[in-house]
């Protein structure tokens, strides 16, 4: 028994150094924020697909090696500063796991990431830092996903898997979900270069994806999509809670990711991530700001999901579950400079704020980081949606009072509006 326990741990530290190892590759400065068609694609590309044909996984295209695991696309830009159109050559990375079910291995999972960032910034890029230019590297977003992404092919070539498996590393997914839409478009037309692949789009039955896995706060994940297919829901929490997780399920597939692209061709989802933080888009995102021992917790945690996945004995099922994203997305004309718990991990009434920006309202008027908002202007706020809904209310240039709780203290704090100035990221907010 103790010998299986350290070779577990030893497993499991081998595991944690790998996915270390190649986000500090990917968000290294060499190669430069992975901007599509530059060369840190290119090396991205090269490292992703080494790893790929080392597990002698199945290639998508007849071509010649690294070329084989490429679906090559093109997209156009425009330069916001000099006014022109540039098109950009990139392409998709992916390799196939065939089925061992004789019946079930004409059904396929895609389990996903993007590889590529903003590179180096600047107006019209992305970036919460335009005026910066430098290389943003990208560690959580979303090297972080690469990484688990790429520790989930080892497992799974290891294990097998009734279903087939598509590991999808989709590029100029920070251009508007461009690699995944083509992707899909791809699919919905014959290619007598394809190979290993369903026939059609008809032929994947469902899609994973991980965008921003390397910030895991107080054990918490957010998995969205989780009504998109019937049994979805159940098999989330019941996994999260069997390996002590708390997961913030939310129902729709929609958001700022690759996945938003399957949901929209009737593929159930379900997208990871451990949400936004002040880094999000800037140069600081770098590999020392992440949380490794998290980045374990998720893998474990995906790796059964997809197990169950692909062993399911009925093809999941595809539910039409409206948007939720509208009140993420709206155009609010206030801001508290605050970056909210979207995760829900706290146990106490109200949102926690994460993040409280020095300089911006909230944190002028006195509240901190980690207080729990418990009401805005005199209505109560349980959870995100309520926090949004407040927001939507309220017009820049007043003065309201905001009730938090500090610890065991209830305190309440004269806030002076103002309008936002920072773009959305991924799996969270400031506001």
């Amino acid at each position: 028994m103790v010998l299986v326990f350290a070779l577990g741990m030893q497993a499991f530290g081998q595991r944690q150094e790998e996915m270390k190892q190649a986000v500090e590759y990917l968000a290294s400065q060499e190669l430069g924020g992975r901007f599509p068609g530059s060369k840190g694609d290119t090396l991205a590309s090269a490292f992703i697909v080494s790893q790929l044909r080392s597990l002698k996984l199945k290639p998508i295209v007849k071509a010649k090696k690294e070329k084989a695991f490429f679906q090559d696309f093109k997209f156009n830009k425009k330069d916001v500063v000099t006014e022109t159109t540039n098109e950009y050559h990139t392409h998709n990375i992916m390799a196939v796991l065939p089925g061992k079910d004789k019946r079930l291995k004409h059904e396929y999972i895609v389990v996903g990431s993007h590889y590529d960032h903003l590179g180096m910034g600047g107006q019209g890029s992305g970036s919460r830092r335009p005026d910066t230019l430098g290389v943003h590297p990208g560690a959580d977003d979303n090297a972080s996903g690469d990484a688990v992404v790429l520790e989930l092919a080892k497992h799974f070539k290891k294990t097998g898997s009734k279903r087939s498996i598509i590991f999808a590393f989709f590029g100029a997914e920070e251009q508007g979900l461009v690699g995944s839409k083509q992707f899909l478009e791809w699919m919905a037309q014959e290619d007598k270069q394809r190979r290993n692949l369903p026939n059609n789009k008809k032929g994947i039955v469902a899609m994973v994806n991980l965008d921003m896995v390397g910030r895991m706060r107080d054990n918490a994940l957010s998995v969205s999509g989780t009504g998109t297919s019937t049994e979805f829901k159940t098999m989330a929490e019941g996994i999260a809670n069997e390996q002590g997780l708390h997961v913030s399920c939310v129902p729709d597939g929609y958001g700022p990711s690759d996945q938003a692209s399957f949901v929209a061709q009737d593929i159930p989802v379900l997208f990871l991530t451990t949400g936004g933080h002040m880094e999000y888009h800037t140069p600081a995102d770098v590999p020392a700001t992440l949380n490794y021992d998290g980045m374990q917790q998720t893998l474990a945690y995906t790796q059964e999901l997809v197990a169950r996945l692909t062993s399911m004995p009925t093809t999941p099922d595809y539910i039409s579950v409206p948007s939720t994203q509208t009140m993420k997305h709206a155009k609010f004309k206030v801001t508290l400079g605050l970056m909210p718990d979207v995760m829900g991990a706290s146990t106490k009434p109200g949102l926690r704020a994460d993040i409280v920006v020095a300089g911006k309202p909230a944190y002028k008027a006195g509240i901190r980081s980690g207080d729990i908002i418990q009401e805005i202007d005199g209505k109560p706020v349980n959870n995100m949606e309520e926090y949004m809904q407040r927001l939507s209310e309220l017009t820049a240039g007043t003065t309201i009072p905001v009730r938090v709780l500090r610890g065991e203290e209830t305190m309440t704090f004269q806030v002076e509006l103002t309008q936002p100035t920072q773009a959305l990221p991924k799996g969270g907010m400031s506001k």
